[in-house]
Formats: C-alpha cells, structure tokens, sequence
C-alpha cells in the first residue's frame, strides 16, 4: 500500500490540478522578489513598493468573497483555467514593457493588483474543486501535500530562483519566466476531465439560494462558532503586525543592513518557505493534536517572536534561522487550521467559510502593507521588527480565551484516523 501521502496521485485529474498548482504557484514565488527589484529598477524605495504590494492585497481582498461564491456557483474547472490564462497575458504584457524600456509604476500597481484578483478566484476554486476529485479519505493527505509544496515554491524555489535570474540579467526575464509558467498551467489544465462532478453545484431538484442568501449564511455560520471566530480576528491583528515589515521591508534589511544583493534576499525568503514546507509536513505526518486548538493558536502566536530579533542580526544565515522557525511555525499552524476546516465545517459551506477565512484573516493587509514603507522611512527598522514579534503571543491568548478554545477541543475530539467532517460543528 502507497504512503498516505501519494495516495491522491493515484488519479489523474489530481495529478493534472497538483501539476497545474505548482507551475502557478512557483511562479507567485517568483512574483515576490521580481516585483521588488523591477521597483527598485524604477527607482522606487519602501513607498513605491508598497504601492504595489499594497495593490495585490487589495486586489485579493475586493474579490475573494466573490470568488469563493462564484466556486460554489460555476465550474471550477473553468474559473482556474480562466484565472491561468489571465496570468499569462498579464505577465507577457509586463515583461514586453520592461524588455521595451516603456514600464512605469502604475504598470506595475495595476499587474499587482490583477495579480491578487486572479488568486481570489484560484485559491477557493481549487479548494472546491479539489473535494469532487479526491474521495474523502485522500483529502488529509491531498492538503500535507499543498502545505508541503506550497512553502517550497512560493517562498523558497521561486524567489530563488527569480533572484538567480534578477542578479544574472534583469528583473524583465524574471517576468518573462512567470509567463511561461502561466502558458505551461493553462496548458496542463486543459487536460483535466470534463466530469459533471466538477462543474455541477446542484443536486437534481435543488434550487440554489441568491449569492447574498449564501454569504448571509457563511457569516452567521462563522459568527455563532467562538473557535472560528476568534481565530480569524486573531488572525487580522496578527497579519496587521507583521505581513508588511516582511514583505515590504526585508529587502533593505537584506541590502542596507547586511549588504546583501538581489539573490541574497531570495535565498532569505528561501529559508521562510523551506521553514513552512518542514512544519507542514511534520504536522502531515502525526496524528491531529488532542488540544488540537492550543496547539495551533500556540504555534502561530509564539512563531513571530524571532521576528523581534532582526534588528540585531549580523550575517545572513541569523536572518535565514529566524526566518526559517517563523516559517516552520506557520506551516504548523496552517495544516492544522486546513484540517479543522474540513473536519468541523459542514462539507457544503466549505467554499465559502474558505473565502471568509481569506477575507477576514487578510482584512488589513493592504493596511500592513501601505504602512509599513513609511513606518519604515520614520522609525528604525528594528523597531518594527520588535513590533512585528510581541504582537501575535499577546493576540493570540486573548483569542484562545475569548473563544474558550481550551473547552471547546475537549468538547469535541477529532479522531486523527478520520479524514471526512464531523457532523459537529461547532
């Protein structure tokens, strides 16, 4: 018998959406750093970066509740392969304005925020999809193999090798290869199979709400569960403390600092996705915490604290350790929060309470982001850093309390041998 976690390769339809995922997603990896450096090229600094990364965010923000609605409502296969599509015209366009000398920030505001729409109808149409694939008992495994591969493409292969190329030629080729890993998913998912399962959202007989009925309902859902709740607002106050100081202001911690360069601030951001891929697939690989909640609230709020410790760093390895167990703690957090997703939400909600979680968790990232490039330009960067890492432990016990998580997991076990949802909810 197959290891638990190959299990799902043995259908091809997964095979053709995992292969689909990981060009796509090594090609956002490649996004981070190609963005900073083209920025840079501009002759842009903290501010104009965060324009841009600030227009991704908001860009998956305006649309994500739209785009998990829309994955309940139409053919999932067709929402990625139109998302992949859109990606390769953006990123050619890009790159031919670059390569053309005629590429000025406002390209750039507008790809970053194209970027960020496409991923709000991607991500919860994948997770949609996904489901109708897989039968239950490979789904467990299906999400250790995400959170494993995920890390290491977006934060680790792709920035790697986007710096490689940025620091060999120009952050133009960069861009030019984020095109041709968009030609190569849409050409891949062309081949998945046309099966009623994954464009049908009915059941015969059944007449679909409105799309404001369907949201209605997902907020009350989220609202009257305390363990959902208050991790999610647990998860906007932590995103606000350190997403932009990562984003936004490693990279002149990485130059002015440590006197790194464009490959130096890949292999950085390298060390965080290797850090996520490690803990997820640790967690994949034992069975579900008993204090399943404890664990995950603990991981991610304890997870930031190296980030205090950033503004003492001397070398580029320092940097790369803190960014690795910030990373690794992540990945922990999440393959547990993707389970429980699963295991406690009802099954025909799962679409839209996944793009509340996205919308909620990442309310104020666009904050985090236009904040940080003048934060950064007014105050020391280490002082942020030592913002950005006491913040989430202090969150955190509040919400472990509020949500009386402690009760609540004892209230109600998850045998780690099952993979389908509970019937409990909440």
């Amino acid at each position: 018998m197959a290891p638990r976690a190959l299990r799902p390769f043995a259908h091809r339809d997964y095979r053709i959406l995992i292969a689909a995922m990981v060009v796509s997603v090594f090609s956002h990896g490649m996004w981070a750093v190609a963005m900073v450096y083209q920025v840079k090229r501009l002759g842009g600094g903290p501010v104009q970066l965060s324009f841009v990364a600030t227009a991704t965010s908001i860009g998956l923000l305006a649309f994500v509740l739209i785009g998990g609605i829309t994955a309940d409502r139409v053919s999932c296969r067709r929402i990625v392969i139109a998302v992949e599509a859109t990606s390769l015209a953006i990123m050619a366009t890009v790159a031919a304005l670059a390569l053309g000398g005629i590429l000025e920030l406002w390209h750039l505001v507008i790809a970053g925020f194209l970027v960020g729409t496409g991923a709000a109808f991607f991500f919860p149409a994948y997770s949609a999809l996904l489901p109708r694939i897989l039968p239950p008992e490979d789904l467990l495994a299906a999400n250790g193999v995400e959170g494993t591969v995920r890390p290491v493409l977006q934060q680790a292969a792709g920035p790697a090798a986007a710096g490689m190329i940025v620091a060999a030629f120009a952050p133009a080729y960069a861009i030019a290869g984020m095109a041709v890993c968009h030609l190569l998913a849409v050409s891949v998912l062309r081949a998945i199979s046309h099966a009623s399962a994954y464009d049908a959202h009915l059941e015969p007989g059944e007449v679909r709400p409105s799309a404001l009925a369907d949201l209605r309902e997902g907020v009350a859902y989220t609202v009257r569960t305390p363990w959902l709740l208050w991790t999610l607002l647990f998860a906007v106050l932590s995103v606000l403390s350190f997403i932009g100081p990562i984003e936004v202001l490693l990279p002149f911690i990485v130059g002015g600092q440590l006197g790194g360069d464009a490959q130096a601030f890949g292999l950085v951001l390298a060390a965080f996705g290797i850090g996520a891929a490690s803990g997820s697939l640790l967690t994949a690989s034992r069975p579900l915490p008993r204090r399943y909640l404890t664990w995950m609230v603990a991981v991610w709020a304890l997870g930031t604290l190296p980030l205090a410790a950033v503004g003492a760093v001397t070398g580029l390895w320092q940097l790369a350790a803190v960014l690795f167990v910030v990373g690794a703690t992540g990945g922990i957090g999440q393959v547990i929060w993707g389970t429980l997703l699963q295991r406690r939400v009802p099954r025909r909600m799962l679409g839209r309470i996944s793009s509340l979680d996205f919308f909620v968790s990442l309310a104020l990232m666009p904050v985090s982001m236009a904040l940080a490039g003048p934060v950064g330009e007014a105050v020391p960067l280490w002082v942020v850093f030592v913002v950005a890492g006491v913040v989430s432990p202090v969150i955190g016990v509040i919400a472990w309390l509020a949500g009386r998580m402690g009760r609540d997991e004892i209230a109600h076990p998850l045998d780690a041998r099952l993979s389908t949802p509970l019937a409990a909810a909440g």
